[in-house]
């Protein structure tokens, strides 16, 4: 693989008032970018880099969800703010399957992020929708051209496994009523490989955490975790909480912020092996809606959040209930739920009562 570079004339440049040599503009402008584009796939589970080799553009899959939705959905926001759909899918298949991440059959949304950045783009809301919720599907069509009729209470995250994910987008557009603008998807794989590829990521935990099921066994106090480690922390259910999907979600929030904040530290535009090797692992695992399938589509969408601090992300779990007939299963909790759904709509700021769960998991 080739590319060329721009070498920049030479001239000459005047000393910074302290003697040193001043930054270029450009450079600091291009940093933001590749940090940004970093951001905007990671806000989950997900992350790019902006070195546009061509071979890269060829890594990502597509989802055109305008031709497999039509016209039946919500209506975009009459303001400019964005919302994402970020799923991290559970596939035991190709190179998850020595990942430790157990033997089930088909692929599940493991992870599931409703992103809101706002107009203004200074401040990104996440929404974490608890697997085990109960959910009314509405009627898709699977990926052999058959229909699957509309279903109540079945659980979320086998709507992927069931419809794929268009129908995980239909599905989320139907229960809140917020139109996905965007939609991204990252596997097992291609998460192990983006901790790996940045050199761990510092977590600090309170209690001890040993779950023989994800094979995680921290001690209490501040780990770097690699790529493995990473995977079984987000996806540790036994051994935190109730052993429910909703004490799990707590970590993956944690584990996001710190993260995106390993990644902010790091010096991306200095080393552009580190850099390509992050984009090359994550592209090769990364699905998005069909106008983001390009690293350029990508790059650009990062350009306009440039006010967006991930420091100032805020996580927020779905407001849930435990499930009367099904105590292992919950449900949208009201009117938290429909509370928070219309802030996003609105582009409002969410109101403290919405943000309230019934269900914490422990």
């Amino acid at each position: 693989m080739t590319h060329s570079a721009t070498t920049e004339p030479r001239r000459a440049r005047r000393a910074a008032p302290d003697g040193g040599r001043r930054a270029p503009r450009r450079r600091r402008r291009w940093g933001r970018i590749v940090l940004l584009s970093l951001v905007v796939l990671l806000l989950a589970l997900g992350g790019t880099g902006y070195w546009l080799y061509s071979g890269l553009n060829g890594n990502i899959d597509g989802v055109d969800l305008d031709k497999a939705l039509g016209s039946d959905r919500p209506e975009k926001l009459p303001t400019s703010g964005q919302n994402l759909l970020v799923l991290g899918s559970d596939s035991r298949a190709g190179d998850n399957a020595s990942l430790g991440t157990g033997k089930v059959a088909g692929a599940r949304s493991d992870t599931a992020l409703v992103v809101h950045i706002p107009e203004g783009r200074k401040q990104a809301v996440a929404v974490s929708i608890p697997r085990d919720t109960l959910v009314t599907r509405p009627e898709c069509e699977k990926s052999d051209g058959s229909a699957l009729p509309e279903a109540e209470r079945v659980m979320f995250n086998s709507v992927y496994s069931q419809a794929g994910p268009a129908c995980v987008v239909k599905t989320v557009e139907k229960m809140s009523g917020v139109r996905m603008d965007h939609y991204m998807e990252i596997d097992f794989a291609g998460f192990k490989g983006l901790v790996d590829a940045i050199g761990g990521v510092p977590v600090t935990v309170e209690e001890p955490i040993k779950d023989p099921a994800s094979g995680l066994d921290l001690s209490a106090g501040t780990h770097t975790l690699d790529g493995t480690e990473s995977l079984a922390f987000v996806r540790t259910r036994h051994g935190v909480g109730d052993g429910s999907d909703l004490g799990r979600i707590g970590l993956q929030q944690e584990f996001l912020i710190a993260l995106l904040s390993e990644v902010k530290k790091q010096d991306l535009l200095g080393s552009p092996t580190k850099t390509y090797k992050i984009a090359d692992s994550l592209t090769a695992a990364l699905t998005t809606d069909s106008e983001l399938a390009s690293l350029t589509s990508l790059a650009d969408f990062a350009r306009s959040m440039n006010g967006v601090d991930p420091a100032t992300m805020e996580t927020i779990m779905l407001p849930v209930a435990y499930d009367k007939a099904d105590p292992n299963r919950v449900v949208a909790a009201e009117p938290q739920a429909t509370e928070l759904w219309k802030a996003v709509r609105s582009d409002s700021e969410i109101p403290e009562s919405a943000k309230k769960s019934p269900a914490t998991g422990g």
